[in-house]
């Protein structure tokens, strides 16, 4: 059995950092919260873009002229060049919640690494990383990261949204990619969050689908007759004008929604902890008071044996 000044040091440890893990529970607590209403607000507007996207897609899509629709064709040979663009977090202590993003990063790259090889394809790609942790650990395992590539995730804004679609729009309409993919942790519900990927551009019904929330199917505009809509001047000209506003609220979606993620998931992982902690203190407790106990009857026996000895 452990001496008891030893397990007193063992409670004062546990309690010290139960008190660390409780402050942290209340911080992502209020951090979580505060997302939770940013996400709220701005999910409908996130919504409705994806959504009037989708319905001009849907009624004329035949008739849309847009470098952002164009799905490139690949001989064997030649090369894809994807771009990733993955939300993780700036801190630690957050459960599964960097490693499962960084964990389907990689199973996806490898899998477009094999499928490709296998048309007889080369596959390039380059990771652009919100959040050290998800950087460290990719480029730890050897994953080409751009070290340039810095954004918190960290209390997004629109601004910053903007800023890296605006990215996006030039290393895609440049060249330098023909795929970019958005991968980031979605909340399901309150309690359930999941990690997925959207193909960010090009554009197709799929990428649509992947973003709107469950159940939406369409924009839910009225047509009278059978003309459907029309659009001035015409379709090209209407999406063109959509789509940097439904890259921008991709993003900053995606940004608000991952921040709110790890938080939820941070605030969880710290009430594991503090119950742990309260297990633990329960058990070093019992082994205090019989330290204690066994103390006191071992001075009891020394105090009984040398009144003995003087009788």
């Amino acid at each position: 059995m452990e001496s008891l000044n030893e397990i007193k040091k063992r409670i004062k440890s546990v309690n010290d950092i139960s008190q660390l893990t409780r402050a942290m529970q209340l911080v992502s607590a209020a951090k979580m919260r505060k997302s939770k209403v940013q996400h709220e607000m701005v999910k409908p507007f996130f919504t409705i873009c994806a959504e009037s996207m989708m319905e001009v897609y849907k009624n004329a899509g035949e008739d849309i002229d847009n470098p952002y629709l164009n799905v490139h064709e690949k001989l064997p040979g030649e090369t894809w060049k994807i771009g990733y663009f993955i939300l993780t977090g700036d801190q630690g202590l957050a459960g599964a919640y960097n490693n499962n993003i960084v964990k389907i990063t990689e199973e996806h790259i490898q899998s477009k690494i094999l499928e490709n090889a296998k048309k007889n394809v080369r596959t390039e790609y380059k990771l652009y990383v919100f959040g050290q942790m998800g950087s460290d650990k990719l480029s730890r395992d050897g994953y080409a990261v751009d070290p340039e590539f810095s954004f918190p995730i960290s209390e997004p804004t629109y601004y910053q949204a903007r800023n890296v679609a605006n990215i996006i729009r030039s290393k895609y309409l440049g060249g330098e990619f023909d795929l970019v993919y958005l991968i980031y942790t979605r909340m399901e519900s309150a309690i359930t969050m999941k990690p997925v990927i959207s193909r960010v551009v090009p554009i197709d019904s799929r990428s649509f689908e992947s973003i709107l929330p469950s159940g939406v199917e369409d924009a839910g505009i009225a047509t009278e007759g059978e003309g459907g809509l029309d659009y001035h001047p015409n379709a090209s000209s209407v999406f063109a004008f959509l789509i940097d506003t439904y890259l921008n609220s991709v993003l900053y979606g995606a940004m608000v929604e991952a921040f709110a993620c790890e938080q939820t998931a941070r605030m969880t992982a710290m009430d594991n902890a503090n119950s742990n902690a309260d297990e633990m203190m329960k058990k070093l407790t019992m082994q205090s008071n019989r330290a204690r106990q066994a103390r006191i009857t071992n001075e009891l026996n020394e105090i009984v044996n040398g009144a003995n000895q003087v009788e």
